[in-house]
């Protein structure tokens, strides 16, 4: 059982940070500084909203989505570890893994010199995540909230064998429609679809979303930006350690057959997100670490 009396006691950091109760007993945390204001839901340090001053909300919930123990969240920043899809081989253990499903650690609250605030939690092997994963590990996020939303999956592999992972922070975009929007900054790269056979190279410098699309787009550290004629807006999306860009829209069909999305959801976000996965895979030596990062914020 949470204590959140403790976690304000330990944690809150007067009219920044506080701990409140989410729906059905999640507990979740709040972030109101001079530049944003922020939600962040500690099963599976989970970023829920991400609001600069004087703007839209730049990420996008599911107004279905189930707040309760054993299901994901639906929007806003999902972490997908540790692996990305499905299990490799074994489809009975959770899509995108076990640490959207489990509550991380409150490790750190912090206001930096320039008026940030900085979150850290994290997650570590234990009975529970040997049930689907054998390693040793320790996995931290980083959360700091500013006029940008920077996130960073660091994860450190402590047992004394080699271990491999695929991780994903999975971000959704709250966007005017999808038929007024493009996304920028992967021209020339190469990708696959999972919707299509086949390989391809992104010949315009502009994604236009016309129907489903899960891309894949390979050896890119590109900073994407989502342009939002309507909103009258940029999105810029840089990422770091991360050699997989995927975009992702589920089209009407599949938003209709998603449980906990409206069966319109499609028109109204569109998924930029930041990999390790296919040929860029995480493998860590004993003791060694590797950084997963998403720095968010609204092009000046």
């Amino acid at each position: 059982m949470i204590d959140i009396d403790e976690l304000n006691d330990r944690f809150s950091l007067g009219g920044v940070v506080k701990f409140a109760e989410l729906h059905d007993k999640l507990v979740y945390l709040t972030v109101a500084n001079q530049y944003a204001d922020a939600q962040i839901c500690l099963y599976g340090a989970h970023v829920m909203s991400f609001r600069p001053h004087h703007s839209e909300e730049i990420l996008w919930m599911s107004p279905k989505s189930n707040f309760q123990i054993g299901q994901p969240i639906r929007g806003g920043i999902p972490v997908c570890f540790p692996w990305f899809g499905p299990h490799k081989s074994d489809s009975a253990k959770p899509q995108h893994g076990f640490g959207r499903l489990m509550y991380w650690e409150v490790t750190e609250t912090a206001v930096k010199t320039n008026g940030k605030t900085l979150v850290g939690f994290k997650l570590c092997s234990s009975d529970e995540t040997k049930a689907y994963w054998p390693h040793d590990f320790c996995a931290e996020l980083t959360v700091i909230i500013g006029k940008t939303l920077e996130v960073s999956l660091k994860v450190t592999n402590q047992s004394a064998e080699p271990l491999e992972y695929t991780c994903a922070l999975h971000s959704y975009y709250n966007i005017s429609a999808i038929e007024d929007i493009t996304i920028t900054g992967l021209q020339g790269a190469r990708y696959h679809s999972q919707l299509e056979p086949g390989e391809f190279i992104q010949d315009s410098p502009k994604i236009e979303i016309r129907k489903a699309e899960t891309r894949h787009y390979h050896n890119t550290i590109a900073t994407c930006m989502i342009e939002d004629s309507l909103f009258k807006r940029k999105i810029r999306i840089g990422k770091a350690g991360s050699g997989i860009t995927t975009v992702w829209n589920p089209g009407k069909d599949a938003s209709a057959a998603i449980d906990d999305m409206p069966n319109d959801a499609y028109l109204h976000f569109v998924c930029v997100e930041a990999v390790n996965a296919f040929e860029d895979v995480i493998k860590l030596a004993p003791g060694e670490s590797h950084s997963t990062s998403a720095m968010i914020g609204l092009e000046s």
